[in-house]
Parts: C-alpha cells; sequence; structure tokens
C-alpha cells in the first residue's frame, strides 16, 4: 500500500506529465495528497514536489495501461483529462491504481466513489461536445466560417473530427473562449492552438441579413400554440444561448483578421468508413 504523503505534486499541465506524477507515486510509494498545475495558487501548509515532464517516463506508464486494465480504461482516462472536475489529476491517479490492481473490471467498479465521480465527469463532459455540435453557429468573414463557444469543459478535442468532416473544403476558426484556444482549420489540415484576447471587428451588412434570416426562419418555424419556455431550455440549456444566432439579437460575435496560410497545421483526421 502506498504511503499518504503531505506532498502536494506539482506539473505542467500536460498529460504526459500527470502520467510522470503517476510514475513518481509509483516510484516514491506515495500518495500526494493533491495534484496541481504550475499556474494553480500554491497552499501554504503543504510542502509541494515538482514532477517534471520526462517523455520516456511518460511513454512507460501509458504502454502499460492497455495490458493491465483495458484500452478502454486509457480512453477513460484521456477523456476525463479533458473535464473540468476539481481535483481531476487525483482522481485519475486513484483510478490508475486500482486499475493496475484490478484489471479491466475497474471499468464497471461504479460503486467506487473514484470510479464514479470519473465516469459522471466524462459524461458531462460528452453532452457537453455533443450539444456543441449542434448549438455551435458560425458567422463568415473575409470567407472564413467563425464560430465562439464558452464551455465548461475542453470540448475542441472531441469537436475536431466532427466539424473537419463536416467542412472539409473551408476554412475555420472554432474559439474556446473559456480556455483560450482555438480550432484552426484549412484543407486538408487543421491545428488547436492558444489563441489569447480576441479584437473582434463588427459583421458586415451581408453577414448582419444572413443573421437576420436565421432568425426569421427559426421564429417562423415555431408552432405557437406548443410553445414552451421549459421544455426548450431543458433541451437547449440557456447557458449556450449567448453565442447562438437565434437569441443574439442585436449582439455581435465576429472574428480576428486570420492569415491567409496557417502554418505547421496537423493532417486532418480521417474520414469515417
Amino acid at each position: 500500500m502506498p504511503t499518504q504523503s503531505e506532498l502536494i505534486y506539482r506539473y505542467d499541465g500536460s498529460f504526459d506529465g500527470l502520467l510522470c506524477c503517476v510514475f513518481e507515486s509509483y516510484d516514491k510509494n506515495e500518495l500526494p495528497l493533491d495534484i496541481i498545475m504550475l499556474n494553480a495558487a500554491t497552499p501554504m501548509l503543504f510542502s509541494i514536489k515538482e514532477i517534471p515532464t520526462d517523455s520516456a517516463k511518460a511513454n512507460r506508464v501509458l504502454s502499460s495501461i492497455p495490458p493491465k486494465m483495458g484500452s478502454a480504461a486509457l480512453d477513460f482516462i484521456r477523456h476525463a483529462f479533458l473535464t473540468c472536475l476539481c481535483q481531476k489529476e487525483l482522481y485519475i491517479l486513484l483510478f490508475l491504481r486500482l486499475g493496475y490492481r484490478y484489471g479491466p473490471p475497474v471499468m464497471n467498479m461504479l460503486t467506487d466513489n473514484v470510479v464514479h465521480t470519473l465516469n459522471k465527469a466524462v459524461k458531462h463532459l460528452d453532452r457537453e461536445s455533443h450539444l456543441l455540435k449542434g448549438f455551435l453557429r458560425f458567422s463568415i468573414f473575409n470567407n472564413v466560417l467563425v464560430g465562439e463557444i464558452e464551455p465548461k469543459n475542453y470540448v475542441l478535442p472531441l469537436m475536431t473530427e466532427h466539424f473537419c468532416q463536416r467542412f472539409p473544403e473551408e476554412r475555420f476558426l472554432i474559439y474556446d473562449k473559456t480556455h483560450s484556444m482555438g480550432l484552426v482549420y484549412q484543407p486538408y489540415s487543421y491545428a488547436v492552438i492558444p489563441i489569447g484576447k480576441l479584437d473582434l471587428p463588427d459583421a458586415n451588412e451581408e453577414e448582419q441579413a444572413f443573421r437576420k434570416l436565421w432568425q426569421l426562419f427559426y421564429d417562423t418555424i415555431e408552432i405557437k400554440e406548443r410553445h414552451n419556455p421549459k421544455c426548450r431550455m431543458n433541451l437547449m440549456p440557456k447557458r449556450y444561448w449567448k453565442y447562438m444566432t437565434e437569441f443574439s439579437r442585436g449582439q455581435v460575435h465576429s472574428p480576428p483578421n486570420l492569415p491567409a496560410e496557417i502554418p505547421a497545421l496537423k493532417a486532418k483526421p480521417p474520414a469515417k468508413k
């Protein structure tokens, strides 16, 4: 059994960095009180242990997961890392310790608090990414499709394949305001890159005209006798309305000026068979 230490691990915030925290926990046979990122507030009562990111150590942990607990567990922790769960790093460490002990059945141990908590967080992530695939609204500026989102979870990696396959011949930007990240795409390559503060120009007359047409369509297809605000908010939560054209009457959400070419983009995700 690992010794419960009075240490707090601090890492660089990357997935490989977290795997190095797992390696350190096993190597020193200790269980940290928490795992925090470099920019997190530092607790004053406990000692901080810096965990450097080492690709060799990260790969050792990564390669050990599928044989010990199955590939589903690896996909599960990758998704868990994208969630907004408080102390997700510590929960992932505890989950992996369970997985190394019990093997593939760990995925079905839903009565365990660690597994239950992570499972709930991953379901929230999957639901939010699924909803945003339908709720995202694009505007056109300088022949570029631009959409803004403000999710709780880091959903861009889960949205990449959907939109790259949906608009293979377009150039687009999806800006995640919460995490200051952007999915940038041009045929046939993409990249998820950090984006700081955006200075957004006003939409031109043509774009505003298209927005009004969309709002008119939305209003026209409604069956007035069946108007049900509570049902609408259940199916289309209100926190998503801010960037949805049909609810943004008079508001302007437009993009920055993008370069004609975007260097060093990754290859487009493979098309579904």
